[in-house]
């Protein structure tokens, strides 16, 4: 175990947030706002810790293994969502330090789950934090630093913190170096988010209002400034919402094929299809269930396509309180809840792509029992199937649904009703944001305890990073030095 290599690169991130934090700290001069202050602290406080870890764990051996990015992609983490969580709490707009950990970590997970009950009563320079630590988390801080740090050695071992950090059963590289594949996927990254704020501020929405709800949608995380979430915007406002969160629901990869000009894989991509297909039938059978409570069916058409879209990609914007709406529907956005995007891109959930590797590995094996001397195999586009994905998914669901089971019997210890923890549970792992009943979209987690809060950040960090980097960090072994 290279412990001061894990160590030197986590006091990078924390220089990294700092520098990311100059940006809300100038939001907050621009409106001559008391938080300023706040951000000033914070951000000496992570000049201190990261100048110190750089210079007192200078490692003379710079390799990266599986091991040290695991470790590596679990203390930033912690360690962003910890120090991230300091301006709302230094400004005492959130006098709870618990309350403010868990709106970090909310915001840098992308889930969008919030404590907030006057939302409107928070400075813009916050608010911009809060919407930007979607941003910063959709496509990855250390996906960030790769991008735009220079190696020093270990770019070849780079893949293993992409790896671990990068949501999906299978990650790889677009072209041969890693450094090379994060500023591709950021350059996408970037320009999808500024196609969005112009679309918007041409639909009449403030550049302030654009610039967050972009930051929210590209991160699929969901975190609105006003208490209605989108519901107050124009339908066009709406659409446009709409159609680019189901954008950052596609796996980047597609669009990187898209601008080489290689159409062919990327219209034989079976996970696409699935996705999309997934999507419109979702939306036909909510418009045709919701149509008796709106005046016609555009707008049945609309919200059915909004929540669709903010539920399966995991975002948490919402237009309307699904929480009224017939059983059928909520039932549908409950099974979205844990399919989730594409792999590959800013979404959470399982991913279509594991949906797609369990039904084959069902095909597969009930195949076998019918004929037990064929030979088959897990195919995805025509392809064998990765078998270390195959062979990891039985492990992953294990570990996914057990987890999920365990912080909703802890929930079940607070004093809510069945639905409201299950949907909590469910939501805060598959970094969905709101559920239904006492975390519905009209409502927030406010109302949970402090220990519970707690419990669902970790099932947030648990959700984004796909369980296995959390789960080695706490094995004693790992930090050996074998």
């Amino acid at each position: 175990m290279n412990h001061k290599m894990v160590l030197f690169t986590t006091g990078q991130i924390i220089l990294l947030e700092a520098a990311l934090l100059l940006l809300p700290l100038i939001a907050a001069a621009v409106y001559g706002e008391g938080c300023i202050r706040a951000f000033f602290f914070t951000i000496l406080i992570c000049l201190v810790c990261g100048v110190g870890l750089i210079v007192l764990c200078k490692p003379k051996n710079r390799v990266i293994y599986a091991k040290e990015g695991f470790l590596i992609v679990t203390l930033s983490w912690l360690l962003l969502s910890a120090l991230g969580a300091l301006p709302f709490y230094i400004s005492r707009e959130i006098p709870s330090y618990i309350d403010a950990f868990f709106e970090t970590v909310s915001g840098f997970t992308t889930t969008g789950a919030s404590i907030l009950v006057n939302l409107e009563e928070l400075s813009r320079g916050l608010l911009f934090w809060r919407s930007f630590t979607h941003w910063i988390g959709g496509m990855g801080v250390l996906v960030l630093m790769m991008a735009i740090v220079p190696s020093s050695g270990s770019s070849g071992r780079s893949i293993h913190i992409m790896r671990a950090e990068m949501p999906g059963p299978v990650v790889g590289k677009l072209v041969p170096r890693v450094r090379e594949t994060a500023k591709i996927l950021y350059i996408i990254y970037i320009v999808m988010t500024a196609a969005q704020v112009i679309l918007m501020c041409v639909g009449g929405m403030p550049f302030f209002d654009s610039l967050l709800h972009a930051f929210g949608t590209a991160g699929t995380g969901g975190f609105g400034i006003r208490a209605d979430s989108i519901a107050s915007y124009s339908p066009f406002l709406q659409w446009v919402i709409t159609v680019f969160m189901l954008l950052f629901g596609v796996n980047f990869n597609l669009y990187y094929l898209i601008l080489i000009r290689s159409f062919r894989p990327v219209l034989r991509s079976s996970e696409l299809w699935c996705y999309l297909g997934i999507v419109g039938i979702s939306v036909a059978l909510i418009t045709g269930n919701i149509l008796p409570l709106y005046h016609s069916i555009a707008d049945a058409l609309r919200h059915a396509s909004f929540q669709v879209a903010t539920i399966i990609t995991t975002t948490g914007y919402a237009t309307t309180d699904f929480n009224l709406w017939p059983q059928f529907s909520k039932g549908i956005l409950f099974v979205l809840m844990f399919i989730g995007g594409c792999a590959g891109s800013t979404a959470g959930g399982l991913k279509v792509s594991r949906i797609m590797l369990m039904l084959g590995n069902a095909r597969r094996d009930l195949s076998k029992m019918l004929h037990p001397r064929s030979v088959s195999v897990v195919q995805i586009d025509g392809k064998k199937a990765d078998p270390a994905a195959v062979n990891g998914l039985s492990t992953y669901l294990t570990l996914y649904f057990l987890m999920i089971a365990v912080v909703f019997l802890i929930l079940c210890l607070e004093p809510f009703d069945f639905e409201t923890n299950l949907t909590a549970a469910v939501s805060c792992f598959n970094n969905v944001g709101p559920g239904f009943g006492a975390v519905g979209p009209a409502s927030s987690y406010a109302a949970y305890s402090a220990g519970a809060k707690l419990v669902l950040s970790a099932a947030m960090l648990l959700g984004r990073l796909e369980i296995i980097p959390l789960v080695i960090a706490v094995i004693p072994s790992t930090w050996t030095k074998k």
